[in-house]
């Protein structure tokens, strides 16, 4: 990325916040967790920001951990489904768990989000590498990390399959003949992979965005191929990656003064560490400057912002960074499209089973 290179950002909207101890210092009140309230005002104050997209962490287990920790979730695809039709510009990029989920079943449900969105869905593809959710479906043995991660990388190729299965003029309503689609342009998958066999076409029509945003995270050796790759190690990435949109994970702690955020750190640290991975403590003009420094180190697109406490850092990075990134020219002033495909720049996804 060059210096004068718009940066895109995305944030996470994970519980209380990205810290583990959040939930004790947050104003948000532990119940509220499980509704799609909470997610829709943070999604909200993120669209306030023209923020590109809002991401929701999604597994088949529960969070490690003891009574310290938060633990239970909703389900990330429907809680971004429910408050689609309440957001307007916003992406919505659930994760989605691809090793025991039917690669059908993730392309009709993320087709049906871009519908409910008004083109605005991504996925974040993710495998399972746990014993916990072996257990809960007994029907296979733990995939090694290097079948799980192939594995994901053939869903996100069958997904994109069968959102192609119709074509953009498939339903042509044509009354006078009694003809709802063009079979013509309904075409069969007749996918044989190592991991799965899928024929189609979809029983969803092609979303609006013929494909939805595909993000993956970028520790997999077979990420290529995904739209965004979201990455904690920023060294050599953008060589592995050199034709997505690459943004870095990075947890942030805000306040008015660099001794306030310090302190809020070392607040939280005496409940527990910080995850791994880039984190900043500081001021949220300071935040600004720095952002552009470490995307010309890393050559980045952009971020994957993660507010270690929800609302208190999302509300001060919408409402001060966000600013100071648009008055030096890095940031847009609004969402220069609809889509999110339009926000991040993709362009019109091809149609691999259109005739030219």
């Amino acid at each position: 990325m060059g210096s004068a290179q718009q940066l895109h950002l995305g944030v996470a909207l994970d519980g209380a916040g990205h810290h583990p101890a959040a939930w004790r210092v947050s104003e948000v009140r532990p119940a509220a967790l499980f509704t799609a309230a909470h997610y829709l005002t943070h999604a909200k104050l993120a669209e306030a920001a023209s923020l590109d997209f809002v991401t929701l962490d999604d597994t088949l287990t529960l969070q490690p951990g003891g009574e310290e920790v938060v633990r239970g979730r909703l389900d990330a695809l429907l809680t971004f489904a429910a408050i689609a039709p309440l957001t307007s510009g916003i992406g919505l990029v659930p994760t989605v768990t691809t090793t025991h989920t039917e690669p059908f079943h993730i392309s009709t449900a993320v087709a049906s989000l871009d519908f409910a969105s008004r083109g605005r869905a991504g996925v974040l593809a993710v495998p399972s590498r746990t014993e916990a959710e072996v257990a809960h479906f007994g029907r296979r043995t733990l995939p090694s990390e290097a079948d799980a991660e192939a594995e994901n990388a053939e869903v996100v190729d069958v997904i994109a399959r069968l959102w192609d299965s119709w074509e953009d003029g498939a339903i042509i309503r044509d009354e006078a003949t009694g003809r709802f689609i063009d079979r013509k342009r309904l075409h069969y998958v007749d996918f044989e992979g190592r991991f799965f066999s899928v024929k189609g076409p979809s029983i969803t029509p092609r979303p609006p965005q013929g494909h939805p945003v595909v993000a993956v995270y970028g520790d997999s050796p077979y990420a290529h191929g995904a739209d965004v790759v979201l990455v904690d190690e920023v060294r050599g990435a953008r060589e592995r990656f050199p034709d997505a949109k690459l943004l870095a994970g990075l947890s942030i702690v805000l306040a008015e003064t660099e001794q306030a955020a310090i302190a809020r750190r070392h607040a939280l640290e005496a409940y527990a560490p910080f995850p791994p991975g880039l984190s900043f403590t500081g001021t949220p003009a300071d935040l600004a400057a720095e952002l552009p420094r470490l995307a010309d180190a890393g050559y980045l697109d952009g971020f994957h912002i993660r507010p270690a406490v929800l609302p208190d850092d999302l509300a001060l990075f919408a409402a001060e960074t966000v600013p100071a990134l648009q008055a030096a020219g890095l940031f847009r002033q609004n969402y220069p499209g609809t889509t999110l495909r339009d926000h991040l720049g993709l362009g019109a996804a091809a149609n691999q089973y259109a005739e030219a």
